[in-house]
């Protein structure tokens, strides 16, 4: 719950930005979508999604996804020292990335163990592993939470994380989440509704924003939507780096093109999207996907948020396969759009771009 004593706190890192950038609505403990895109869950609606509809995922056993979507072994010493220019990314899966640049590292949504769910005795499970262990990253900076859900936000990678880093690592979340990080243990917390900025790095000059998405929260029985969903703007002296987490498409991609585009690289999801008519309010498809690279202004982006868990009724190689479809159907550059395997290593938008 967002107590008014951590929304005043908050308050204090807003800029004046004025009507024409949407705010959350917050009532009664509760946070909601501002847009007419949106659409609460219905019952109905969730019935026939779980027990009334095909899956079409087909997804193979292990030794063809070892050709499919192959998990590369990565030389993490590559992260050892910031790029002179351009982005690095590396995608460890779903909506996990590891981002380094202007001299800071960080990660996004990071999940390493075999299930997003309450136990890892039952609830999805992931067919495709990280590249890497927790213990096998380099130094970093600080953390990016998009939400609470069970797929973004794992208990058992934040306690690894903070065993290992401690409060050398700063964790950014959104509004009402940061009770929930203490008692995980972790301290050094920075807790942001939509628009509010943190300068991270006043030596580096790097700030992190919290930007708008359309989602929901839940974690427990009765906690629906005491937790905002945000997305996350990472701006520094030569580079702009944008997550947008998980989302259904809406007004406020293009406020943030406006504020903060253009950015270097992003990374927006393309999976988890069929059928249509139950998640298309909370998650964009691959067509959608691209109208968000637009409305933020992306020179480049990462499909992410597919080929890791089933979470939805697609083919699970079509997310790939869409997105190129979507470029080519447009007349775009079929690279300014782009998908990874696991724990391959790109650096972006710099003077060449590079693949290791």
């Amino acid at each position: 719950m967002a107590s008014s004593e951590t929304r005043n706190e908050s308050t204090n890192h807003i800029n004046d930005c004025g009507d024409e950038y949407t705010q959350p609505i917050y009532e009664n403990g509760r946070f909601r979508n501002p847009w007419e895109t949106w659409r609460d869950t219905t019952f109905k609606g969730l019935f026939k999604f779980i027990f009334l509809t095909k899956s079409e995922s087909k997804i193979p056993d292990s030794q063809e996804l070892d050709k499919t979507l192959p998990v590369m072994t990565p030389d993490l010493s590559e992260f050892s020292t910031s790029p002179a220019s351009g982005i690095r990314h590396m995608w460890i899966g779903h909506a996990s990335s590891l981002v380094q640049f202007d001299g800071i590292t960080f990660l996004t949504d990071p999940i390493f163990s075999d299930r997003c769910a309450p136990s890892q005795l039952f609830g999805s499970k992931r067919y495709r592993p990280p590249p890497c262990r927790i213990e096998d990253l380099p130094e970093v900076d600080c953390v990016l939470i998009s939400h609470n859900h069970y797929d973004h936000l794992d208990y058992n990678s934040v306690h690894a994380l903070n065993k290992r880093y401690g409060d050398k690592l700063r964790w950014y979340v959104p509004m009402g989440l940061k009770k929930w990080m203490h008692d995980c243990g972790v301290t050094n917390i920075v807790e942001l509704s939509w628009w509010q900025e943190h300068v991270h790095n006043e030596q580096l000059n790097v700030k992190i924003v919290s930007t708008p998405c359309q989602h929901w929260c839940k974690r427990a029985l009765k906690d629906d939507n005491q937790v905002l969903w945000t997305s996350w703007c990472v701006v520094g002296p030569k580079h702009r780096f944008y997550f947008a987490g998980d989302t259904g498409y809406c007004p406020g991609f293009k406020q943030i093109g406006k504020r903060y585009g253009p950015f270097t690289l992003s990374t927006i999801p393309i999976g988890a999207y069929h059928p249509r008519s139950f998640l298309a309010p909370q998650h964009v498809d691959p067509a959608q996907a691209v109208d968000v690279h637009n409305d933020i202004l992306s020179q480049k982006s990462i499909g992410i948020h597919w080929g890791t868990f089933a979470l939805s009724y697609e083919f699970y190689l079509e997310p790939k396969e869409s997105v190129k479809e979507e470029l080519q159907k447009r007349g775009m550059d079929p690279e300014s759009f782009i998908t990874v395997n696991h724990g391959e290593i790109t650096v972006v938008g710099g003077d060449s771009e590079l693949k290791s």
